[in-house]
């Protein structure tokens, strides 16, 4: 198998060829067709979250098709297409797991973070953790919908019923959200880096009613607000933008320092909340709404051997949409 692997914190990947895995019980190996490049693989790569595994190969948008399977696992067969995304195991006993909130666990394992990924030709993962997808559909569009999408439906859902809704952050999670808010009759606006045309303009002509920089105040005081950007400056910004009674959801699974600010900002009953991860009770959720929608993400291919451009145009704002590995 081919792999671009991370062997310390802050260097580039390697290209590697690595015998081709076994899946034990409970598993299945899938050749990998598309793995999408989602900004928390920016966070394993620099180091940034808890626990991390090296070496290991990032990648959790993975799309591809069951070669094998292993001891104990029934109803899927060879060929058949499968989604792995971030939720790669949890203990299924403890208060979260029981509670309907696995995403939680503190005994979970995560896709390209503590187990490895789909930045690859192969990968092993638990049966029950994946989400069976269309045959006739293109792998490439269908890798952003393993994060970027169910991540965005977790933070739609947390945000509640809110009719005006600011995005902080228009990329591969906003600009598929985007589409459901469209869907669901909700007027939103979209907030990017200052002077990224490129981005307000794909905002706008996914229906933004208005587009423009993090730093503004929109046009009206938004009822709600999600944020993408791991940006933590940019929380008293959009606590200052939504209304009383209104609320802010952290989407991020790291963020820098969020700056001191006036109780104010907080003040008339205004919250301030986090996601964390995703259960697979989302998946499928996220799955049946953009399979009714027909959501159409925008993404940029890149060869596996790529993945580093990819990582480094995710960064620096060049991609527009999603950036996608085919091997």
């Amino acid at each position: 198998m081919q792999a671009m692997v991370l062997h310390r914190a802050g260097q580039a990947l390697r290209h590697e060829q690595r015998d081709i895995p076994s899946p034990g019980p409970g598993q299945v190996r899938v050749r990998v067709e598309a793995c999408a490049v989602c900004r928390t693989d920016l966070h394993v790569v620099d180091g940034e979250l808890p626990d991390q595994k090296t070496p290991v190969i990032p990648g959790h948008e993975i799309v591809g098709l069951v070669e094998a399977a292993g001891e104990g696992v029934a109803g899927i067969a060879p060929g058949a297409r499968v989604g792995i995304a971030w939720l790669a195991h949890t203990c299924g006993r403890c208060l979260y797991c029981r509670s309907g909130r696995e995403n939680l666990c503190d005994s979970a394992a995560f896709t390209g973070h503590t187990r490895d990924g789909g930045f690859a030709s192969h990968v092993i993962a638990e049966h029950a953790y994946t989400f069976p997808l269309p045959g006739d559909a293109d792998p490439v569009k269908l890798a952003p919908l393993m994060c970027a999408g169910m991540i965005g439906w977790r933070c739609l859902r947390a945000l509640g019923p809110a009719r005006l809704v600011g995005l902080y952050g228009f990329g591969a999670a906003a600009h598929l959200l985007a589409q459901v808010l469209r869907w669901e009759g909700r007027t939103f606006h979209a907030f990017t880096r200052p002077g990224d045309s490129q981005s307000q303009a794909l905002a706008q002509s996914l229906g933004a009613a208005w587009a423009g920089a993090s730093d503004a105040m929109p046009p009206a005081p938004l009822d709600g607000a999600i944020l993408f950007a791991p940006v933590g400056a940019l929380v008293p910004a959009a606590l200052k933008a939504v209304r009383k009674g209104g609320r802010v959801v952290c989407g991020g699974i790291h963020m820098s320092d969020i700056p001191s600010m006036p109780y104010s900002l907080l003040w008339g009953e205004r919250e301030l909340v986090s996601v964390a991860n995703l259960t697979r009770r989302d998946g499928r959720e996220f799955l049946g709404i953009a399979g009714r929608i027909g959501i159409e993400p925008k993404t940029t291919r890149y060869a596996l051997r790529e993945a580093n451009r990819a990582l480094d145009d995710l960064r620096t704002g060049r991609v527009e949409g999603a950036a996608v590995l085919v091997p």
